[in-house]
């Protein structure tokens, strides 16, 4: 299945990696797209599958302080009008006295596209500029490319997989409240989120992101008390002037031992 997969592969690396590593045998990562299916609407359901070499990691959206947040370029795409990513739960790894939030072995990420014209083939031109990760962690850039013209509807079994693992979102996991207070602290403010919520499970990891440009966000310390789960962490404008900060788009991601919950917005502490 899997030399079947990689036998169409369309990638050129471009890496930022050490020159020894670039003439070593064994790349830290190659990827692939997934043709996947067509939904009734005309859009289409597809892959970008990552797989990484022994002992390699790579990152998620928000990867954490030691790591490299994945940007995706589209723009030498055709017939192409809009794309939504659906990301996987991660992992939680220890990355030299930090935390790093990702993947590891392979991902496939889903991906919904918007074609411009319905029922048109769709060329797909995709530049990945990832952060790749085995003792260190450093910047790896790679171009897929695809054909989009299968009509096939039938999900694809490795993206269908993939777009169920996501996190539950917040109704699902049975979150009753979500607050973020906000104080002043220093260039920035400490935002302190209380979420009124069952335990997912084991030590919990709750990732905070802004949602809007200008904004860094430090990694959050994290207590449990009974029902109610409390993660405090900076906020700092990254031009150095004020920002206002948008609690409706602010995303509090908790992951956990047993499953992962995604709360959109929080309402004032």
């Amino acid at each position: 299945m899997m030399t079947r997969l990689f036998s169409a592969l369309c990638l050129t690396a471009l890496s930022a990696l050490p020159l020894a590593a670039q003439s070593g045998h064994t790349q830290p990562a190659v990827a692939q797209v997934m043709p996947g299916w067509v939904q009734p609407n005309g859009n289409r359901v597809v892959g970008l599958h990552i797989k990484l070499a022994p002992g390699w990691k790579t990152y998620w959206r928000a990867p954490g302080d030691a790591g490299i947040p994945p940007r995706f370029d589209w723009s030498r795409s055709r017939n192409l009008r809009g794309v939504a990513i659906s990301w996987p739960t991660p992992g939680v790894y220890p990355q030299n006295g930090m935390r790093t939030i990702g993947y590891k072995d392979e991902v496939v990420i889903p991906v919904t596209i918007a074609p411009r014209n319905p029922g048109k083939p769709v060329r797909l031109r995709v530049g990945l500029d990832i952060g790749v990760c085995e003792d260190i962690c450093v910047p790896y850039q790679m171009e897929v490319s695809a054909v989009l013209d299968s009509t096939d509807t039938k999900p694809t079994p490795a993206i269908a997989a993939a777009l169920a693992d996501r996190p539950y979102s917040g109704a699902e996991a049975g979150v009753r409240a979500a607050v973020c207070k906000l104080s002043p602290k220093g260039d920035g403010m400490e935002i302190e989120a209380r979420l009124s919520m069952p335990s997912t499970g084991g030590r919990e990891v709750v990732v905070i992101e802004p949602g809007q440009p200008g904004l860094w966000m430090s990694e959050t310390d994290v207590a449990r008390s009974g029902g109610t789960l409390t993660a405090t962490g900076d906020l700092v404008p990254t031009s150095g002037s004020a920002v206002a900060i948008d609690r409706s788009a602010i995303t509090i991601t908790v992951l956990g031992a047993q499953r992962a919950v995604e709360i959109k917005g929080c309402a004032p502490g």
